[in-house]
């Protein structure tokens, strides 16, 4: 029906004729003559027809935005002045000599460049609309050229393509598992993968060497900007390389795939970072390079002074002072410094102290703050000494439980880097490594994993699984890209005897062990390789190099912040019939007033 994309006309083409389907963008009539922009998913290009071909000419008086069109043309100049240099069909239009409607449409819910004051709510209702939008096509234009570049780079490694299963075993650990009942085993489940993790591990055990798979995932958890209840993520397992060998390989995929995508070099090599200096020196165990503020201990310092709000968390092992200098950052209003007060208290954070340092050189004198009082001279020296900061600064604190102090401060880095408009340029990778095996969990009263209850502690750190499991390390490692974890992975437990041992650490009996995990334990019996991977989540690197805010705007067909598809109106009721054949009955839940 075409022998061409609208956006791929261009002057190499003038004299030719060109067939041409798509959607009228707009109708534009001038004196006379009719003006339609032709849309594609390639592009659009403006088709003019002529009062001359009378029958034409009446058909394109109808036409309106959205309908469908097929359309055959002569390619010719533009008229000079009226050349587009922003459009990539901008010299070119195309004469109109025949036309056909090949389906009309209702006047949409919205204009497709008139998005911005649409709700999220209607684009996601009617994203069939909303996707033929230049900007959301470009989107997935992208997001399958970052899949083709990561296949390809697999590929070329000898690493296999292979499915593993939706339907599988119900996991006891993380986010809430999405069940599907089984009409032939009556009362029993299956579970949708939070993430192929076991069966890659038995592919290792079974010989493949190098697996990879780009897999849907499912996770029912509470969502935010970069999660959703479905997702897809890049799966790579290995066998027979060390966490080194590993490290440089993903680490040469992603350089490839943003230099292939982007054109964008990224540095050789990575830096790496030990889990403990990332959150220290950032608050974060992912944290944006691109910021240069950095946190620093003042809990030394604040362990004798008077006020309790420093002197508390100080001399608490578990608690943390920091400090954090924003450079100038006494032109702040209090109205600034409030709003940072209140950004803070979304992660935890009680209050924010600060001190403005007016003249650096003058001590006491020269810092206006109600908690300069509490602070002896030599603490005032140390601090300015530590945080680098010099006339016309001023240093945020934080004080209370170590992860508070660390999440506050390093999501409020992260902001005044931003709003100041100190973030660098350009890309920024690290790994982050040297992960704790384990944290400890107040409210269960146990010690639960960092990342998942497979992954190998250090070699030399085994005799702390019994000793000391809180200073035990990982063989994990995270990829971040400008403060986004692009993905995260280890080396797997590949002894039966140590996996043993971490499931009683964790609080998991034999008895649950081997009915949970029991076709795992017997598979490590018999000849189970050294290997690791990792898992890269599609959908939130294609939202980084894109530039979007949400994986909502670079996947199809997302669904809401709720969990629900307003396109199909999913989840919905099923009927009795069918809850029936699966042995199910709904149990209604009492609302509140209700006998």
């Amino acid at each position: 029906m075409r022998t061409h994309y609208c956006g791929q006309v261009n002057a190499s083409h003038i004299g030719q004729e060109v067939e041409l389907c798509g959607w009228a963008h707009r109708r534009r009539d001038h004196g006379g003559v009719i003006f339609i922009d032709l849309r594609d998913r390639e592009g659009l290009i403006q088709v003019v027809y002529d009062p001359d071909l009378q029958e034409i000419f009446s058909i394109a008086e109808q036409v309106r935005n959205e309908f469908v069109l097929r359309i055959r043309g002569r390619v010719r100049a533009r008229p000079e002045g009226s050349i587009n240099p922003d459009l990539a069909t901008g010299e070119v239009e195309v004469l109109g000599l025949e036309l056909e409607v090949l389906n009309r449409s209702e006047t949409p819910p919205f204009q497709l460049d008139e998005h911005e004051n649409v709700s999220e709510e209607v684009r996601l209702r009617y994203r069939y609309i909303d996707l033929r939008r230049p900007e959301m096509l470009s989107h997935i234009r992208l997001r399958s050229a970052i899949t083709r570049q990561l296949r390809q780079f697999l590929d070329d490694q000898g690493f296999l393509d292979i499915e593993t299963p939706m339907l599988t075993k119900a996991t006891p650990e993380g986010a809430r598992d999405y069940l599907v009942p089984s009409r032939t085993h009556p009362g029993r489940f299956f579970a949708l993968p939070q993430s192929p993790q076991l069966f890659k591990q038995l592919l290792m055990m079974s010989g493949v060497d190098r697996y990879y798979q780009v897999v849907r995932c499912f996770r029912d958890e509470d969502l935010r900007a970069d999660r959703q209840p479905e997702f897809t993520q890049l799966d790579v397992e290995t066998s027979f390389m060390d966490e080194g060998e590993f490290i440089d390989l993903m680490e040469e995929m992603i350089r490839q795939l943003v230099k292939q995508v982007l054109g964008d070099d990224l540095p050789i090599p990575f830096p790496r970072m030990t889990y403990q200096e990332a959150v220290r020196r950032f608050g974060s165990d992912r944290p944006d390079l691109r910021c240069p503020l950095e946190l620093v201990d003042v809990g030394d310092l604040m362990q004798e002074v008077e006020f309790k709000v420093f002197s508390g968390p100080a001399s608490d092992p578990c608690g943390r002072v920091a400090a954090l200098c924003l450079p100038g950052g006494c032109e702040l209003t209090r109205k600034e410094i409030d709003g940072y007060t209140k950004f803070v208290g979304i992660y935890g954070a009680r209050g924010l102290a600060y001190i403005k340092v007016n003249d650096a050189s003058s001590g006491k004198a020269g810092l206006q703050s109600p908690i300069v009082k509490f602070l002896s001279d030599e603490a005032v020296k140390t601090i300015l000494e530590r945080t680098g900061a010099t006339d016309g600064d001023l240093i945020f604190f934080g004080a209370d439980k170590a992860s508070v102090v660390n999440e506050a401060l390093g999501a409020l880095r992260v902001k005044l880097g931003e709003d100041r408009g100190l973030m660098k340029p350009g890309w920024h990778p690290l790994w982050v490594v040297d992960f704790p095996m384990f944290e400890w969990d107040e409210k269960a009263n146990r010690w639960t994993p960092l990342h998942h209850p497979f992954t190998a502690p250090k070699e030399e750190h085994l005799a702390l699984l019994e000793t000391d499991p809180g200073a035990c390390h990982s063989r994990a490692y995270d990829m971040v890209l400008n403060g986004t974890e692009l993905g995260g992975g280890s080396i797997r437990i590949h002894r039966e005897r140590v996996q043993q041992q971490v499931f009683r650490l964790l609080g998991i009996s034999e008895e649950e062990a081997e009915q949970k995990f029991g076709f795992l334990l017997t598979a490590l019996k018999f000849g189970c390789p050294p290997h690791g991977g990792l898992a890269f989540g599609l959908d939130r690197l294609v939202m980084l190099l894109t530039g979007a805010d949400s994986i909502r705007e670079v996947m199809a067909f997302p669904k809401t912040q709720t969990a629900a598809c307003l396109l199909t109106s999913a989840p919905s009721e099923v009927s009795e019939e069918q809850l029936k054949e699966l042995s199910i009955r709904i149990r209604k839940i009492k609302t509140e007033g209700q006998e």
